[in-house]
């Protein structure tokens, strides 16, 4: 474990790039101005984030012993990664559909996923704890009611679409955007729940 402990290491700095990546998202929608620069700072993220995870992979490739099984390590790896390209899809997405005013919903849903992000986040800075897992399970738990939080806010979402807005067109954009948001807050959960997976695996 001790020998391996660089994975800890770098899951702990992709996790910090999403991090940064979901506080750059919910920036965006709270303080929605100077849009297309915070829609080109978003891509510079997930770029980031996606060197991170081949970064991650490139260790595990000339790794012969790792902390846990490999696949493991690349499934959490990428289930990480799938959460910042949900966040700037949204974002592109802004700029596609020529979105000029963000719904209320839309903010409730970023400001839901910022939490996950925040959880799962704690999550990584126990995983060295896997083998007395107290601490990380009750934070994986605690992603997991956020995600449900999160489920509930983006059906009234699309509650609230479906009954307030007349134009279809609308309708199309902003079910696209809360589902990508949505699923941003799904990958969290999916990541949690694969970190627990590891730890039935260890004690």
């Amino acid at each position: 474990m001790r020998k391996n402990n660089i994975f800890f290491t770098l899951f702990n700095e992709e996790m910090n790039k999403v991090l940064a990546a979901a506080e750059a998202f919910v920036d965006l929608v709270r303080n929605y101005e100077n849009v297309n620069d915070k829609i080109a700072n978003m891509k510079i993220l997930e770029t980031e984030c996606d060197m991170q995870a081949h970064k991650i992979f490139k260790t595990l490739n000339k790794s012969r012993i790792t902390i846990f099984d490999r696949e493991d390590i690349f499934a959490i790896t990428r289930g990480i990664d799938d959460i910042v390209d949900s966040l700037e899809e949204v974002s592109n997405r802004f700029g596609v559909f020529h979105v000029t005013e963000i719904r209320p919903d839309a903010l409730k849903m970023a400001e839901i996923g910022l939490l996950a992000v925040k959880s799962l986040r704690t999550v990584f800075l126990h995983l060295p704890e896997i083998r007395k897992p107290k601490t990380l399970m009750d934070q994986i738990i605690e992603v997991n009611r956020i995600e449900n939080e999160g489920d509930i806010i983006y059906r009234k979402a699309l509650e609230n679409l479906f009954r307030d807005e007349k134009d279809p067109i609308e309708v199309i954009k902003w079910k696209h955007i809360y589902e990508q948001i949505e699923a941003s807050i799904d990958s969290c959960e999916n990541v949690a729940n694969l970190v627990e997976g590891v730890i039935m695996k260890h004690v």
